[in-house]
């Protein structure tokens, strides 16, 4: 069975972003090489409505940009090529030009649990999300998360977004620090479905 592995930066505080969404995590390059890591690691991407429509418009082009991190040029090559779904009500498929164009559909979020619970079955590689907090939030109570891997960025908000909107059973897979950066990386293991009773 693939994996589904979430990754996400979360404050030293545990907020996803910060008070209305102004402030964000401070992410060092660390980052954006873990991203490539775990992309070459998985062959599909799963997307929120908010996340597919702000990667969509950004990722593209950065293959092609040579003020781009080295890093971020290769995970926007990977991401051009990989499947892409989208779990939304109200996204549009891309125009018929863009590079996700043959590589991306959209499911509705009443289907997602069903939908993602077969792509699981499938044979592939794993299957990662990045953002998409509200999509992946609603298949966690289905028992359709395996992994989360959070990057602890060296900052407090002071108030925000909770990475989790309901409470979840985890175990400890491994932690990592990376040379000359603050940022540490949690990995954990789903220990049991918060499945609603």
């Amino acid at each position: 069975m693939r994996k589904l592995i979430v990754v996400s930066a979360v404050s030293m505080d545990g907020f996803y972003d910060g008070p209305g969404g102004g402030v964000t995590v401070p992410m060092e390059d660390c980052f954006g090489t873990y991203n490539l890591e775990r992309i070459q690691a998985a062959d599909t991407v799963l997307l929120g409505a908010n996340s597919y429509a702000i990667f969509s418009n950004h990722w593209p082009g950065v293959a092609d940009d040579s003020s781009a991190f080295e890093a971020d040029r290769e995970f926007s090559k990977i991401y051009n090529v990989v499947e892409k779904v989208v779990v939304s009500d109200h996204a549009a498929p891309p125009p018929a030009d863009h590079p996700w164009a043959d590589n991306t559909r959209i499911i509705s979020r009443a289907d997602a649990p069903t939908e993602i619970a077969k792509l699981k079955e499938e044979d592939g590689r794993e299957i990662v999300t990045w953002g998409s907090r509200a999509a992946w939030n609603g298949l966690l109570p289905h028992g359709l998360i395996d992994e989360f891997h959070v990057l602890l960025g060296p900052a407090a908000l002071g108030g925000g977004t909770p990475l989790f909107e309901r409470p979840v059973s985890l175990r400890r897979l491994g932690v990592r620090t990376f040379d000359t950066f603050d940022t540490v990386l949690l990995q954990y293991g789903v220990a049991q479905p918060s499945a609603q009773r």
